[in-house]
């Protein structure tokens, strides 16, 4: 009898890819276990909701729920029990790693190189909310195990600097993967992301990957590019029916120049932060839960979850309204996306089209400059379109437009020059200028922004203010990793142990972004 051979590996790739884009979106954990989800989630089974939606059903969720529903009524009942039998977690079986050992006088660069395979996952099936991607990739690390959208460029800036090449262009198939499927790139392959994106940086990916393959990768990925545009600027010509000259991700400015903002496509809690996320509406009387948790949400897409940037009283998550925002962050980077897709059409010798994008391009650089910088701050900021005036919230977010290239050079100058003065600290820069006990403000400083800001910099000639960033940053990634052999999410660079803090859950280790760029950094990488 003949023997069947086992799927090559290139074949289950393959399949995955079909399979994937021919099945249809899946529903979350919180549409498919109903009052069990709410329950789990609300008793505080796990004292991180992001535990929970992240576990595995054993069996068939309506089967699971109809026993819930029926054992629920016993009086020694123990749901704790219940979750047990019923659901298993990923990282234990199907993903289990070897712990991750400490060893004692190892080189942050040699740690870093051991963490990149003890973060690597490959799931080519779909298995409970984490969706299936085709090829192998690094996640985040800590409570966050799937591929995050705008943490992977930054992680693949460390895998580049380190010749990983391989595994920088299977997360971008991957990423291409999820725009085939969807049309957009999700927040990570969770089925509880589908309804939200993160600050677009593929493009970046896209040009990232250029550096070591050539032009031709414009091309390749051209109609990818188009589809994320697309996916952000849905809507244009529905925004005239609305109240405030806004649908979904667009909005209309006084002028007719058309602006991005971050959204959701839910007005539910978030499933992740399910309890926090309704005792915030609960407690805010005055407003509607649908809209708060629109704005919520909203603020989840932006990555910035949680900042006083959103928020109209500082101090109180309650007034957050990120979807009344046009943030500078977001247009800068898709005005770096036009210009990429005019870059690729020029690659294509499509005269017309490159036309049509580099003058989109030049459009929302000319609204940047005239809703999103303030003069008198000498500052980039964003701008309420519901009230028509700038936010006068001042955030590193501010440094996005000398990344873009889009600063004139006296701009340029006044940033740099409030950068040394109001955002440099002791170990680099902070993330705004208040203290909130949310996460993206005052104290903490976070890779990717301290990337940002570097590379923002250099273009612009501000070599020195980038190395004192540079020294900064590094000296408290390394005074942590001397401290304690940890990476972290976030630091404290205004002091002390430099451990960050604040936010929804305990600082993770891992930590991808971080890894990344202090790589890049290290060896002195330029994409």
């Amino acid at each position: 009898m003949a023997r069947i051979s086992k799927p090559t590996d290139r074949l289950k790739t393959s399949l995955v890819q079909t399979a994937g884009i021919l099945m249809g979106s899946r529903k979350g954990p919180d549409e498919l276990l109903g009052d069990l989800f709410i329950d789990v989630q609300h008793q505080q089974i796990y004292p991180d909701g992001k535990t929970f939606v992240d576990l595995v059903p054993k069996k068939r969720a309506k089967s699971i729920q109809e026993e819930y529903t029926l054992l629920r009524k016993d009086p020694n009942f123990d749901l704790r029990d219940f979750i047990g039998r019923h659901f298993y977690d990923l990282s234990t079986t199907v993903h289990k790693k070897d712990p991750f050992v400490i060893q004692e006088g190892e080189s942050i660069e040699s740690h870093i190189d051991r963490l990149w395979s003890h973060l690597e996952r490959r799931n080519r099936v779909n298995r409970g909310s984490l969706i299936a991607l085709p090829h192998p990739y690094i996640v985040p690390g800590g409570r966050f195990n799937e591929q995050f959208y705008w943490d992977s460029y930054f992680i693949m800036l460390g895998l580049a600097a380190e010749g990983k090449w391989q595994k920088v262009e299977g997360m971008v198939k991957n990423f291409a993967h999820m725009i085939r499927k969807y049309g957009y790139i999700p927040t990570g392959n969770r089925t509880y992301f589908l309804s939200r994106s993160q600050p677009p940086f593929f493009a970046l990916m896209v040009k990232l990957l250029a550096v070591h393959k050539g032009k031709k990768v414009y091309r390749d990925y051209l109609p990818h590019l188009l589809q994320e545009y697309r996916f952000w600027m849905k809507g244009v010509s529905r925004v005239q029916e609305t109240e405030h000259f806004a649908y979904r991700r667009v909005a209309q400015m006084p002028d007719g120049t058309m602006l991005n903002r971050y959204y959701d496509n839910k007005v539910t809690p978030r499933p992740e932060s399910l309890r926090e996320d309704r005792e915030t509406a609960q407690s805010a009387k005055t407003r509607l839960p649908d809209r708060l948790f629109l704005h919520l949400r909203a603020a989840a897409e932006s990555g910035w979850d949680f900042s006083a940037r959103w928020l109209t009283d500082p101090q109180d998550l309650r007034t957050i309204h990120t979807a009344d925002i046009i943030p500078i962050d977001l247009n800068c980077l898709l005005y770096t996306l036009e210009e990429t897709i005019a870059e690729a059409y020029n690659g294509w010798l499509h005269p017309v089209l490159r036309g049509r994008y580099r003058r989109r391009a030049q459009r929302r650089h000319a609204g940047i400059q005239e809703y999103l910088w303030n003069e008198k701050e000498g500052w980039f900021m964003d701008y309420n379109f519901h009230h028509h005036w700038q936010t006068g919230f001042i955030s590193l977010a501010g440094v996005f437009p000398l990344y873009a290239g889009i600063a004139t050079d006296e701009q340029a100058a006044k940033v740099a020059e409030r950068l040394e003065a109001d955002f440099l600290m002791k170990g680099g820069l902070v993330t705004t200028l208040i203290e909130t006990g949310q996460q993206w403000d005052s104290p903490n400083g976070w890779a990717p922004l301290q990337w940002v800001a570097i590379e923002g910099l250099r273009r612009y000639g501000y070599d020195e203010l980038a190395g004192k960033i540079i020294d900064r940053w590094m000296a408290t990634v390394e005074m942590v990793y001397d401290d304690s052999h940890r990476l972290v999410e976030k630091y404290n660079v205004t002091g002390g142990d430099g451990l960050g803090g604040g936010g929804e859950y305990v600082l993770q280790d891992g930590f991808g972004w971080t890894n990344g760029v202090y790589s890049a950094l290290k060896k002195s990488f330029r994409p």
